[in-house]
């Protein structure tokens, strides 16, 4: 019987694909090896703060480059503060706008809709902060937040969060932005899971005299809870490390201040008004940490993502 392939040919077939091998585990390890750099770069740099600080750096919401006392409390505080009312806002949005395009809206509307939720996402950060600034800050300003104020700033619990006087930037404000701008990256992938649900699963539901919301809520959700996690949390690590939407509009004050109607600060933010202007070891090296536990933020939130979307699985697995 004759060699389909002779000798030379299958070494030099064995050859290519060993060096193919070769070459996706170097690409692969090479994401490892930016991780791994980045990080060790981060603890370089903010070495001489934590030995300064220590833990303390982490509480401590005084930051005066003049008596070399730097904290975090600050920054952090308005970096999770502005995230969740992003979210807050923009996953209600996100599902309205992902159901619409995908159960209710007529067929000449659901094309022209879905591409403009997707050029909102290709529009520059500093557009929407410039927006923020000129347009949106005044009308907070002048309609907005006196009304929140008088209507929501004597309330039990959550009074505290809604009172001061109405100045248009604030961390609201931010978190309004932040939630334009997350919307359009939400939808998207909620948009896209819910279009790979089996249209027998919903017809079904539908003759057994199910609604359009059950329908959604007792078999759509269900069967992409996976993605619609994943495209949640897609969205909330843009809120995080946004910056220059968020430095226009937050107000940029070291102020430790529970109303989100009051100006404060972000580690993005911060970051991108006070490195250039740092002088002095121990004040770049206060703001290398905060890129670092902006950094641990980011790792812990996905960190955690990852086990709910594990978690999940398995009770599909057990279900099953």
């Amino acid at each position: 019987m004759p060699k389909l392939f002779s000798d030379s040919r299958l070494r030099r077939q064995y050859l290519i694909d060993q060096i193919f091998h070769g070459t996706t585990w170097l690409f692969a390890f090479t994401v490892f090896a930016l991780l791994a750099a980045i990080v060790v770069s981060l603890l370089v740099g903010s070495l001489p703060s934590i030995k300064a600080f220590g833990f303390k750096f982490l509480f401590s919401s005084e930051w005066n480059p003049v008596t070399k006392q730097f904290g975090a409390l600050v920054p952090i505080f308005g970096t999770l503060a502005t995230s969740i009312v992003a979210l807050l806002i923009g996953i209600p949005v996100s599902f309205g706008i992902a159901l619409f395009l995908t159960e209710l809206s007529p067929p000449w509307l659901k094309r022209p809709l879905g591409i403009a939720v997707e050029l909102l996402a290709g529009i520059p950060s500093i557009i929407y902060g410039m927006w923020g600034l000129f347009v949106l800050a005044p009308a907070f300003a002048d309609h907005l937040e006196p009304w929140i104020t008088d209507h929501l700033g004597s309330a039990p619990l959550v009074g505290p969060l809604f009172q001061g006087p109405p100045m248009g930037i604030g961390m609201l404000t931010a978190g309004l932005i932040l939630a334009i701008m997350v919307i359009p990256f939400i939808a998207s992938v909620m948009r896209d899971v819910f279009e790979v649900v089996p249209s027998l699963l919903k017809e079904s539901a539908y003759g057994l005299g199910a609604t359009t919301w059950e329908v959604v809520w007792h078999v759509v959700l269900p069967y992409t809870r996976v993605g619609v996690v994943g495209g949640i949390m897609l969205g909330l690590g843009r809120a995080l490390g946004e910056t220059m939407a968020v430095t226009f509009v937050i107000g940029n004050a070291h102020e430790l201040n529970f109303s989100l109607l009051m100006p404060g600060n972000s580690i993005a933010s911060a970051l991108a008004n006070e490195f250039t202007e740092a002088v002095g070891t121990l004040y770049s090296s206060a703001l290398v940490e905060l890129g670092l536990i902006l950094f641990f933020i980011t790792f812990v939130v996905l960190s955690l993502a990852k086990l709910l979307l594990l978690q999940l699985s398995k009770r599909e697995g057990q279900q099953s």
